[in-house]
C-alpha cells in the first residue's frame, strides 16, 4: 500500500511542498537567460509532473528495504532509478520546451535549453533522491505503526486467554462443590437434593448464555449469584440470610462476569458453613464520582478453614487487573467480627448486544 497515494490527507501535502521546489527551478531558468514568465510557464508543470513521478519511488524503496537490503543495493538501486526518472524528466522537459516555442511569448525558449540539461538532470537526480528518503521515512513510519498494532493485538489476544483461564477456572471449583453437596443430601433429604440440581440447571443454563461474554450489567451479575445462593439455601435452610443493598443506577454498567460468585462462594463457605447459627451474607454496590463500588460481607469464622478462601479471591483480583489493570482493586479484610470483600472499578456500560 503506498505511503501517499493510500492515504487522503497525505496527497495534498506532498503536493504543496513542490510549490517552493517549482519556485526554485523557475529561478534557476530565469537566472539562465529565460524571462520569468517563460520560465514559470515552463517550471510549473515540469514540477507537477516530476511529483507525481517521484510518487514511483515507492517501488524502489520496496524492493531494496532499509531493513533488509544491504547498503549498496540500496544506492545502486536508488541512484539507478534517479538517474532514469531524471533522464524520462529531461526528455518530458525538452517535448514541453519545443511545444511552447510555437508562441511568439516563447520564441527563442529552444535555444536556451539545451543550456540547462546539465542542471536539470542533476536536480531531477537530486528530486527524486529527495523523494526516495521521504518514502523510505514513511515506509519506516507505517512499518513502526503496524508493529504497534500487532503489538497490541497480541496483549489483546494474550488478556483474552488470561481471561477465559481465569473464568474456566470458576467453574469446576464451583461444581465440584456443589455436586459434593448434592450427593450429600440425596440419602438423607432427597427432595433438597432434587431442588439443587433444578437450582444447578438454572445456574448453568444462565451461565452458558453468557458464552464467552467477558462483562455484564450488574442486574444479570447479582441475578446470577442470587441463584447460587438460592442453591445454597436449600443445604443450609434458615441459617443463611441474605440482604442486598445495591443503588438502582449501579445496576447499569457492567462488571466482568461472574466476578461475585466466587465471593459469596467464600461467604457462605468459610463463613456461614463454619457458624452454627449461621447469618448473614450482604451484598451492596453504589456508584461515586464514575467508580463503582461493590461489596460481599460475611460474619467471620473464629477458627477459619485451613483451605482458606485464597482461590476464589485470587481468581477474581487476577481478573479485575486483566480487564481495568491498575484502574480497579480488591480489598479484602475482617473487622468487628465481618469478612468484608471490596471491589472498586471504572463505571462503564455493559457492551451492546
Amino acid at each position: 500500500m503506498h505511503p501517499i497515494l493510500a492515504f487522503r490527507g497525505r496527497l495534498g501535502p506532498y503536493l504543496a511542498g513542490w510549490v517552493p521546489l517549482a519556485g526554485l527551478l523557475a529561478g534557476l531558468l530565469a537566472v539562465g537567460g529565460m524571462t520569468w514568465l517563460q520560465a514559470t510557464v515552463v517550471a510549473a508543470p515540469l514540477a507537477v509532473v516530476y511529483a507525481f513521478m517521484c510518487l514511483a519511488a515507492w517501488y524502489p524503496c520496496q524492493s531494496a528495504p532499509l531493513r533488509k537490503a544491504t547498503f549498496a543495493k540500496v544506492v545502486v538501486t536508488q541512484l539507478a532509478a534517479a538517474g532514469l526518472s531524471a533522464m524520462l524528466w529531461l526528455f518530458l522537459a525538452d517535448t514541453w520546451v519545443v511545444f511552447l516555442e510555437q508562441f511568439p511569448a516563447f520564441a527563442g525558449v529552444g535555444e536556451r535549453f539545451p543550456g540547462f540539461v546539465i542542471a536539470l538532470l542533476a536536480v531531477g537526480v537530486v528530486l527524486y533522491v529527495l523523494g526516495a528518503a521521504l518514502h523510505y521515512l514513511l515506509i519506516g513510519f507505517e512499518e513502526a505503526q503496524q508493529a504497534e498494532r500487532n503489538t497490541l493485538q497480541l496483549e489483546v489476544a494474550a488478556r483474552e486467554a488470561e481471561l477465559r483461564a481465569l473464568r474456566a477456572q470458576i467453574d469446576p471449583h464451583f461444581l465440584f462443590n456443589t455436586l459434593n453437596a448434592i450427593s450429600s443430601l440425596i440419602a438423607t433429604e432427597p427432595t433438597s437434593a432434587r431442588t439443587m440440581c433444578l437450582e444447578l440447571a438454572e445456574f448453568l443454563r444462565e451461565s452458558l448464555r453468557l458464552g464467552g461474554v467477558a462483562t455484564i450489567p450488574l442486574a444479570e451479575e447479582l441475578r446470577l449469584a442470587e441463584i447460587y445462593l438460592g442453591i445454597e439455601r436449600v443445604r443450609f435452610g434458615p441459617r443463611l440470610r441474605v440482604e442486598r443493598d445495591v443503588d438502582g443506577g449501579a445496576e447499569t454498567f457492567a462488571v466482568p462476569a461472574l466476578v461475585l460468585q466466587p465471593l459469596v462462594e467464600n461467604a457462605v463457605r468459610h463463613g456461614i458453613a463454619q457458624l452454627v447459627q449461621g447469618g448473614v451474607v450482604r451484598i451492596a454496590g453504589r456508584c461515586s464520582g464514575g467508580r463503582l463500588y461493590l461489596t460481599v460481607e460475611n460474619p467471620a469464622c473464629a477458627a477459619p478453614a485451613q483451605s482458606g478462601p485464597g482461590l476464589g479471591l485470587a481468581n477474581v483480583r487476577q481478573r479485575l487487573a486483566a480487564l481495568y489493570g491498575q484502574d480497579a482493586s480488591l480489598d479484602a479484610r475482617v473487622a468487628g467480627g465481618t469478612f468484608r470483600v471490596e471491589l472498586t472499578m471504572p463505571a462503564s456500560p455493559p457492551p451492546a448486544t
